[in-house]
């Protein structure tokens, strides 16, 4: 089974957005244009209470992009962004959605940051999206999504780990910051992560 995993495509992380993602609306019509070629289609939302504990602004006397410790790890300290029930947090309104057949929410628990689509940041709390995946029969999988170099990042690293053969579609993400990503897609490639275009599904 050959199953598409779209990470965090929302308001927030587009040009315009409070975490904006430079182009990150390029990605876009490629996503659309590709969901045809799967046989499962599920995507990840962040949803953070407006209380995070990953925002600046719950940080008396610090900046955003400031660097903390939380529970004994770096913790990056972000705009407010994809806050529950507002327009941020909602999927670009272009994305076409009728083929998902399920949506994973993140970052709900508001004592810790939650990158990757399987797991919070401490890997101590699963979102039970690798027992949906292995029950659906899901053999290859395939990432896209914003930001490259962090959530998608972090979700292909533990699907990796959770035993799924990854695949990470370049075209389809958009990173952060560029320049951090060229290493991140070096260590992909080392693991033994394809990293290919939509072209070559």
């Amino acid at each position: 089974m050959k199953t598409l995993l779209i990470i965090d495509v929302q308001n927030d992380f587009m040009p315009g957005g409070s975490l904006a993602v430079p182009e990150g609306d390029k990605i876009v019509p490629i996503i659309n244009k590709m969901q045809h070629k799967f046989d499962l289609v599920i995507a990840s939302q962040d949803w953070h209470p407006k209380d995070h504990i990953s925002f600046a602004s719950n940080h008396q006397g610090k900046s955003t992009f400031d660097e903390i410790e939380l529970h004994g790890k770096p913790q990056t300290l972000w705009p407010d962004h994809c806050v529950q029930g507002t327009e941020g947090a909602k999927f670009h309104p272009n994305l076409d959605t009728k083929k998902w057949e399920a949506i994973f929410r993140k970052g709900t628990d508001k004592e810790i940051d939650s990158y990757s689509a399987f797991y919070d940041n401490g890997h101590l709390k699963s979102t039970g999206l690798t027992g949906y995946l292995k029950e659906k029969g899901t053999t290859q999988l395939f990432l896209c999504g914003l930001a490259a170099d962090i959530c998608v990042y972090f979700s292909t690293y533990d699907a990796f780990k959770e035993g799924f053969a990854c695949f990470f579609i370049d075209d389809a993400s958009q990173p952060l910051n560029s320049k951090d990503f060229i290493e991140l897609k070096k260590k992909m490639t080392y693991l033994g992560i394809q990293v290919i275009t939509s072209d070559e599904i």
